[in-house]
């Protein structure tokens, strides 16, 4: 997830935003606190009013969401040839395939077919629908930029890191809630347990005698 993060955040973060993920979302995921922290301080978000009634800018902090990198969809268009980068927060769920088809997107780029003639703003890919797409190969080679822990930053490794990445984004409370749903079927069993004790030495007795009055 964090080699993930660092593909999203170098090459795709300045067409795509993901306006569903905040800065804490990333704490303890694929960073420290600290590490969290000083990224959001980086960036500088506009906040207010303050008392004057003024909107001003300052460091972000956990609380605040990434940064979009257009302010409007008008704005995103103008600057893509009138193609919107979609948000990619819910772009796994959004498509068929989930992860494996941003893989397969990322990875799919093409020279077009005998007879098919090149277009000037598209490029050929044929696992987008309708085999042409806005947005040019964000992966074009190997070693675009460096991991942490020395992984070769392939196009392969780099497209698998971040599908992976886009499918925790999807979903950042997944662990948390399959972990959750395990403490509620371990509690209902034990529970299940003393019913049945209770039920079955305890109330039965009681539910099976009989009376005899004279």
């Amino acid at each position: 997830i964090r080699r993930g993060h660092r593909v999203y955040t170098q090459i795709g973060a300045p067409c795509h935003s993901l306006n569903r993920i905040a800065f804490r979302n990333l704490v303890d995921v694929c960073y420290t606190e600290d590490e969290v922290k000083a990224m959001a301080e980086e960036v500088d978000v506009v906040d207010g009013p303050n008392d004057e009634g003024e909107m001003f800018e300052r460091p972000g902090k956990l609380s605040d969401y990434l940064p979009a990198p257009y302010p409007n969809e008008e704005a995103a268009r103008y600057a893509n040839g009138g193609a919107y980068p979609p948000d990619l927060s819910l772009i796994v769920k959004a498509r068929h395939g989930g992860p494996d088809y941003i893989f397969a997107l990322l990875t799919g780029y093409k020279d077009p077919p005998a007879g098919v003639a090149p277009r000037e703003t598209q490029w050929y890919n044929p696992y987008f629908n309708g085999g042409w797409i806005g947005m040019p190969p964000p992966l074009e080679e190997d070693g675009a930029l460096d991991y942490d822990d020395g992984t070769p930053s392939t196009r392969t490794q780099m497209a698998k890191d971040v599908s992976v990445f886009l499918q925790w984004a999807s979903e950042p409370e997944h662990d948390d809630r399959k972990l959750m749903g395990f403490k509620w079927i371990v509690a209902m069993t034990i529970a299940l347990g003393f019913t049945t004790y209770y039920k079955r030495f305890k109330w039965a007795p009681l539910k099976n005698r009989r009376l005899e009055l004279e």
